[in-house]
């Protein structure tokens, strides 16, 4: 039978003697590097957002582990937001179809084939109603959108929309409003009105939009968002995804919003629903990287 003198040195013996399998794990582990989304994560929340962006510093973001990726930006949402809350906003189409655009992916294109008929702006009465029961339903904010490419020539329907706006604010509610193109002083009478936020999406990278619009260039969108900031409205502006663009043009949106001289309130990221009729009808989401 062994001592308990024995004993003592045996384990003694061991404890001084770590094995090569436990030195080869504690070696790895303490070689271990964070991803670029847990360093900009924690930079951010320390010294605030950034506009200097580089797209290898989007890229490398972008290609961080999908764990990382959750973990960390919920970090900074909780941050900047109060995570118990979720603003229950309602959107409603006010003129659907007959848009002269040639967006690809859009069934509200004048130019495609897809059972959308053009109809003219809804009545004052019909929104006001659809605002109400939006606001009974516990929405705060209600958006509403036209298919036009602007309102350039549209003074009186652009009117009426301004009326909207003003009878929505005074129901208590924040108005969103996403009308195409503006100009300047288009801007400036909407931020008069009240109007909370301006939807306006950039779809894509610069590189890939002309292969998905042609009527309007990326720069004419860049100047409505101008218009739309400098008017005092908050800017709702993102894309959308699986309209055959490669990674790096992801990371080229991504990029552009990122350094605008402020940041959109707003960035909605959408996926593609191929719709028939339309270039795009057979396009397939290609999911993961």
């Amino acid at each position: 039978m062994m001592s308990f003198r024995s004993l003592l040195r045996s384990q003694r013996s061991l404890s001084l003697r770590p094995s090569k399998k436990f030195l080869a794990l504690h070696s790895s582990c303490s070689c271990y590097s964070a991803s670029a989304a847990a360093i900009e994560a924690e930079r951010t929340i320390r010294e605030g957002p950034r506009h200097d962006w580089s797209k290898d510093d989007i890229k490398s973001i972008y290609d961080s582990p999908v764990l990382d990726l959750l973990f960390h930006g919920a970090q900074v949402h909780r941050h900047a937001h109060n995570f118990r809350e979720v603003q229950q906003c309602t959107l409603l189409s006010i003129k659907t179809g007959g848009c002269s655009e040639d967006c690809s992916y859009c069934p509200q294109s004048s130019r495609y084939d897809t059972g959308v008929k053009g109809q003219k702006l809804m009545t004052k009465d019909a929104v006001m109603q659809a605002a109400q029961k939006a606001k009974e339903a516990g929405s705060t904010r209600f958006c509403m959108g036209a298919a036009w490419r602007d309102t350039i020539g549209r003074k009186t329907n652009f009117n009426q929309i301004l009326e909207y706006v003003k009878d929505i604010r005074d129901m208590g509610m924040e108005v969103c409003c996403t009308l195409g193109m503006l100009e300047k002083h288009q801007a400036i009478e909407l931020k008069k009105a009240g109007l909370t936020a301006y939807n306006h999406n950039l779809d894509t990278s610069r590189e890939f939009y002309s292969k998905i619009i042609t009527t309007r260039s990326y720069d004419e969108r860049l100047e409505t968002l101008k218009h739309v900031r400098e008017a005092g409205i908050n800017v709702c502006s993102g894309g959308i995804i699986g309209l055959g663009e490669a990674e790096e043009d992801r990371v080229g949106l991504l990029h552009t919003l990122a350094t605008l001289p402020t940041h959109p309130e707003s960035v909605p990221i959408n996926a593609l629903l191929a719709v028939k009729g339309t270039p795009l009808q057979d396009q397939k989401l290609k999911y993961g990287r």
